[in-house]
């Protein structure tokens, strides 16, 4: 059971209720970045881990087992993409520098009712501190800029988010590649990116690897990633997504390239046993994987980014950190056909990587040095924008009756 004092929204407490047997759990349906989902407070949301996994699924409206292909999720509020499948589980704690948001990520898919979480989503993550101060359980300044942390558990990176607050009261806004309009903006540090699931920078030991004749670059910073030279494939890393989704030869191979890089990565699960092919072949979410090319306006890269088993509309901004980083490794595949990276000096420094995209450009910031015969990081920051596209109660018609009763003893 947990202990926890029930916060208020409009002087409405923030708790699970019951309307004609039905439960209702109270959500926030937000956008963060270009991905959309729900933040759900924690202590709302039974510690038994199969309990916890049917309310996402209700939720979400995927499929308790077994696979559906096509899945339109009408029942849920999910939708299609992994990208419109996140949900956030928040809580707060105190930490030596204030309150803390807690973070745990589940990554859902339409057509399954597996549950990934084994990574964080950078986009998703610049919703939480808007959720923070809209539920009043952390307050923000009145004026000006204020940062508020947020541990993730399923990575253990620590991020700054840092919003503002104009004289009027308004957040200050931003606007960012396939959003359309100004909202709330959000500025991520990410603390210590390297290695969140590997351990290391580059996970196979080596800047470049040759995998079924492509050379790619494995690289763990805020994200294991895949990089692959377009050239190799024939491409030039500008072409439309429908394009390439539609080349059936080309994500074919693509495909089998990820998944080997993948196993050759050592990726590991939640439990820390290593992913079998399998799992790989089916991940929602590790390794992402991008082709990389030569920019044509006015950027530093070029990429087509994967989620991995979907093309993504424009770029994730965790992966966006991660191909900032492999830019500015001396002979990676993104460094090779990088244009106008600053050079790494021997102090730290900040060094701003723009990145083209189907969406526009993903601007970055990475903080790094150069070191002997290695590089090291120390931060790597993106601009989000985020909203709250709605807050309510969601009915969990289908609810077992042992969620049920979890969910009365946790009200």
């Amino acid at each position: 059971m947990h202990e926890f004092k029930i916060p208020a929204i409009n002087g409405n407490e923030f708790r699970c209720r019951f309307s004609s047997g039905v439960p209702e759990i109270p959500v926030h349906y937000m956008r963060g970045g270009t991905s959309t989902g729900v933040v759900i407070w924690e202590p709302l949301v039974p510690d038994d881990e199969a309990l916890r996994a049917e309310l996402l699924r209700h939720i979400m409206g995927v499929p308790s087992s077994g696979h559906i292909s096509g899945n339109r999720q009408l029942t849920g509020l999910g939708r299609g993409p992994a990208t419109s499948n996140k949900v956030f589980l928040a809580r707060i704690e105190k930490a030596p520098t204030g309150d803390r948001i807690i973070s745990t990520l589940a990554q859902l898919a339409s057509d399954h009712g597996e549950i990934d979480w084994s990574v964080n989503c950078g986009n998703m993550s610049s919703a939480l501190s808007l959720w923070s101060i809209d539920t009043g359980m952390i307050a923000a300044s009145a004026v000006g800029a204020f940062d508020i942390e947020i541990q993730n558990t399923n990575t253990g990176v620590l991020t700054v988010s840092r919003m503002s607050r104009e004289e009027n009261g308004k957040f200050s806004v931003a606007e960012i590649p396939g959003v359309l309009g100004a909202f709330p903006s959000v500025d991520l540090f990410l603390q210590s990116p390297v290695g969140n699931k590997t351990g290391t920078l580059l996970p196979t030991g080596a800047v470049v690897d040759v995998i079924a004749g492509h050379e790619v670059s494995c690289v763990d910073v805020a994200v294991p990633m895949v990089i692959a030279s377009a050239a190799s494939f024939g491409k030039t890393g500008h072409e439309p997504m429908a394009e390439l989704e539609s080349d059936t030869e080309f994500m074919a191979r693509l495909r089998h390239v990820w998944v080997e890089a993948g196993l050759k990565m050592k990726l590991c699960r939640r439990d820390g046993k290593l992913m079998t092919r399998a799992e790989i072949e089916r991940s929602e979410t590790i390794p992402k994987v991008c082709i990389v090319g030569s920019p044509r306006d006015g950027g530093h890269v070029a990429v087509r980014y994967f989620t991995p088993q979907t093309g993504h509309a424009s770029m994730a901004v965790s992966g966006g950190c991660c191909l900032a980083a492999a830019c500015l490794l001396p002979g990676s595949t993104a460094s090779r056909v990088a244009v106008g990276v600053k050079t790494l000096k021997t102090e730290y420094c900040d060094i701003q990587v723009s990145i083209e995209n189907p969406a526009g450009k993903l601007d970055t910031i990475v903080t790094a040095r150069s070191a002997a015969d290695h590089i090291e990081i120390k931060a790597a920051a993106y601009r989000r924008s985020t909203q709250i596209l709605m807050r309510g109660h969601v009915p969990l018609y289908q609810a077992s009756s042992e969620l049920i009763r979890a969910l009365k003893e946790l009200s």
